[in-house]
């Protein structure tokens, strides 16, 4: 690694709050062995578990979600936690730290983008026998076992855009469905992977322009996307900033398609104005596409910023959400289900686009003291409403999104584990939690110290060596 100029507008006390805290950048790529390990790794956990973090090189960023991709991992093997890596995803941005996206990717000239130029900072998964790290406005990249970046990855040349960093997978059928969009036609386009990693169908949606889609959801039957009135600004772009805005005259719907469908086959269904960065299931019941997912009542009115530390009022940060969208009638239903913030949702993936009784986020604070987010894990009892039990980290101790990961042999829908990372501050180190997913309230099973700051960052999976 060549050294690079520090930026120093990510220092000192003006250091904006994306990279301060735990959410500080790291300058070091690491790999450290000896880990000290309180309580039992469970034998049965066999694999790595993955988080993909924004980590600018220079130390700075406009916003919190530009930074460089670092991919955090820890591997567990017959009961011992065997080694710690973090690094950075070799992409052209990574080539060209500091310099601005478009400098890269646009051809101003044709109005084409390059979707090699990544972040790749957003999520890390594994699919076809490739682990992927996504980022949506690019194409996935590809990595090794021990976090090497083997190179963009087109599905053998046939991606011809950017790939979301929120793919489902069905349990049924073992394919990854996707979707990409752009700033210029197509806005959207709808993809779906067989098991072995071959990209099997590509198709256009119409939306109405250039809306940011975050996530979608996928039930049994059909894919449903979110058309919502967070919109693409060149000028925007231009600045350098994060080139989205809200709009009050983007008319805010969900449209549900037949997973083999066509853009003809969409239903489309009016929604109150709103924005949902990520979904936590959907699954039909009855002439129903109901949706779950982390509702907002706007975003980026007047600004970009993301502070979740901020003091908020409650009604303005993300909170469970129902949608129930009626195939016969075309009527909605909308209500919220918990009147505390949360956000991260996670499910079992055996119970993806089907009906699920249990899911899991990280919580916000329901002191009412801020309206800021962490320091819990919930898990929330979908049977009847939205009950919630939840663990409590030591005060200070800052969690990020929980993945689940099944029991061997386990039969109930949560019979597994949780597992996250941690940042405590009085250390400025972190560990590895191990928690009992049926159990969420108890001790955690294990923990797993990192001599080093695991940067807070975004989207986690554990992947198993048979994946």
């Amino acid at each position: 690694m060549t050294d690079v100029p520090r930026d120093p507008r990510g220092e000192g006390p003006d250091a904006p709050w994306h990279l301060i805290e735990s959410r500080k950048p790291v300058f070091e790529e690491l790999t450290l062995t000896g880990l000290e390990v309180k309580g039992e790794i469970p034998r049965e956990l066999n694999g790595r578990y993955f988080r993909n973090t924004a980590n600018p090189q220079t130390g700075y960023t406009e916003h919190w979600f530009i930074g460089d991709g670092m991919i955090h991992g820890v591997e567990l093997r017959d009961g011992e936690a065997r080694w710690y890596r973090n690094r950075w995803v070799r992409t052209p941005m990574y080539e060209h730290p500091g310099v601005d996206r478009l400098t890269l990717a646009l051809d101003k000239e044709k109005l084409t983008f390059d979707h090699a130029v990544s972040a790749a900072n957003t999520h890390v998964i594994a699919h076809g026998g490739k682990i992927l790290a996504l980022e949506e406005g690019s194409f996935p990249y590809e990595l090794t076992k021990e976090l090497d970046t083997v190179g963009a990855c087109t599905f053998d040349g046939e991606l011809a855009g950017s790939f979301t960093a929120h793919p489902k997978f069905c349990p049924e059928t073992g394919e990854m469905l996707a979707f990409g969009y752009a700033q210029i036609p197509p806005y959207l386009t709808y993809h779906r992977v067989d098991p072995k990693g071959r990209l099997v169908q590509s198709t256009e949606i119409t939306v109405t322009g250039p809306t940011m889609m975050h996530d979608f959801a996928a039930s049994r039957n059909f894919a449903i996307f979110m058309d919502l009135p967070a919109i693409f600004d060149m000028e925007l772009a231009m600045s350098g900033g994060m080139p989205i805005r809200w709009s009050d005259d983007y008319p805010p719907r969900f449209g549900v398609m037949p997973r083999e469908g066509t853009d003809d086959q969409v239903k489309w269904f009016d929604v109150a104005p709103s924005y949902c960065f990520h979904t936590l299931n959907a699954y039909e019941e009855g002439d129903d596409v109901v949706v779950y997912g982390m509702r907002v009542p706007e975003i980026w009115r007047n600004s970009s910023d993301m502070d979740f530390t901020a003091p908020a009022k409650p009604e303005s940060m993300p909170r469970l959400y129902e949608w129930r969208l009626n195939m016969t009638s075309g009527s909605v239903k909308e209500r919220y289900l918990d009147d505390d913030s949360s956000e991260f949702p996670r499910i079992s993936a055996r119970v993806q686009g089907l009906p699920n009784r249990y899911g899991y986020s990280l919580g916000g604070d329901p002191s009412g003291e801020t309206g800021g987010m962490g320091g819990q894990i919930n898990k929330y009892d979908l049977s009847g409403g939205a009950t919630k039990d939840v663990h409590k980290f030591p005060a200070g101790h800052e969690p990020g999104e929980a993945v689940f990961v099944p029991r061997e042999n386990g039969t109930a829908e949560d019979d597994g584990y949780l597992m996250t990372y941690v940042w405590k501050p009085d250390t400025d180190t972190s560990y590895m939690v191990i928690l009992d997913a049926a159990n969420v309230t108890a001790e955690p099973l294990a923990e797993i110290h990192i001599p080093a700051r695991v940067v807070a960052g975004f989207h986690s999976s554990w992947i198993p060596d048979e994946a």
